[in-house]
């Protein structure tokens, strides 16, 4: 049996659907310039992916997540399973029903014989199966037969262009131009974001008004241009930049980072805080220097002090090594009381 899916515009194909296929924008990495832009893809371009196949001893096997005998369901947990196959035989049940006239009971012990349409190797129609994406959603229909089953086949991994999250899209190594968007799980990562952010700009607030001075040395610690930063900075400079990283202003734009590093910045001791300023405008004002071997020396006394910040904060933290710890303040201080 042959059955042939015809793919509309993914302009005018819109549903009252919280679910959808969206282009995914990373600021972080260059795309032609379309990430300006919030675009993945030239305006009036379009991807067209077909499902994938993995052919193995010349049997051909699709990724479409209606398949109990895929590997990834066979790896799972017993219970886990199980619990599987009971679900893919529903799928496979309703969707042979509503395409092909075929109603095959999910616990027919002849279930995968009596399957036409839907079968793991019925090649005329799963080799059909595409999606075509662009800069507009692309929304899905679960009561739709033909979306239901291009959206089983996203989650199991099918499209390469198409990640099955939106966090899965941002943690991949690979570059997914697309992800699937269920509003419910995109709403909730992007409200953790959210939260993250007002709680970095509440910590700013009160370092704004309780202890300038760490505020300083924070500010040191998060910016690259820490040597801007003196104790006659005005307050108002410092809380502007920190707001400005915070939300992502600067020249890193993941919120969600920024919002991550400013707390954990701000969350660190004075003692660990001001030494990993000194580390910082020291090496900006040469008095701590990389040499050939790799190794991070003093200038002044040619002490090795280690091959990264966090080798020279522990370094200096260490009360023998007092000397070195007075010598790098000195030396920075006069810049910072300019």
């Amino acid at each position: 049996m042959s059955v042939t899916i015809v793919e509309t515009n993914p302009a005018t194909k819109k549903y009252n659907s919280t679910i959808a296929i969206r282009p995914y924008v990373d600021l972080l990495k260059s795309n032609m310039g379309l990430e300006k832009y919030d675009l993945a893809l030239f305006d009036g371009i379009f991807h067209e992916e077909q499902l994938a196949c993995l052919e193995i001893n010349g049997i051909k096997r699709y990724v479409t997540g209606l398949n109990e005998f895929a590997p990834d369901i066979k790896k799972l947990p017993e219970q886990e399973r199980e619990a599987a196959i009971i679900e893919i035989r529903r799928l496979v049940s309703q969707l042979e029903a509503e395409l092909a006239a075929n109603f095959v009971e999910p616990n027919d012990k002849e279930f995968w014989n009596k399957i036409k349409l839907l079968a793991p190797n019925n090649d005329d129609f799963w080799g059909k199966i595409a999606i075509r994406v662009s800069n507009e959603p692309v929304f899905l229909n679960p009561q739709d037969p033909h979306d239901l089953i291009k959206l089983k086949a996203i989650e199991a991994g099918g499209f390469c262009l198409v990640a099955k999250s939106l966090e899965v899209a941002r943690k991949s190594t690979t570059t997914h131009k697309f992800y699937l968007d269920k509003f419910e799980e995109t709403a909730s990562i992007k409200t953790e974001v959210k939260k993250m952010r007002n709680k970095a700009l509440a910590e700013l607030e009160k370092l704004a008004n309780k202890n300038v001075n760490k505020l300083m040395y924070v500010s040191k610690v998060v910016d690259p241009n820490s040597p801007q930063y003196k104790k006659t900075t005005p307050t108002d400079v410092m809380y502007d930049n920190m707001d400005k990283y915070i939300n992502g202003e600067t020249v890193d734009t993941d919120k969600r980072k920024t919002a991550q590093r400013f707390l954990e910045i701000s969350g660190l001791d004075m003692e660990t805080l001001k030494i990993r300023a000194i580390i910082k405008d020291s090496a900006y004002y040469k008095l701590i220097v990389t040499r050939g071997d790799g190794y991070i020396y003093h200038n002044e006394s040619n002490t090795m002090l280690g091959k990264n910040p966090s080798e020279i904060a522990e370094y200096l933290k260490n009360p023998l090594h007092e000397d070195i710890l007075m010598s790098l303040t000195k030396g920075v201080e006069k810049y910072w009381n300019n």
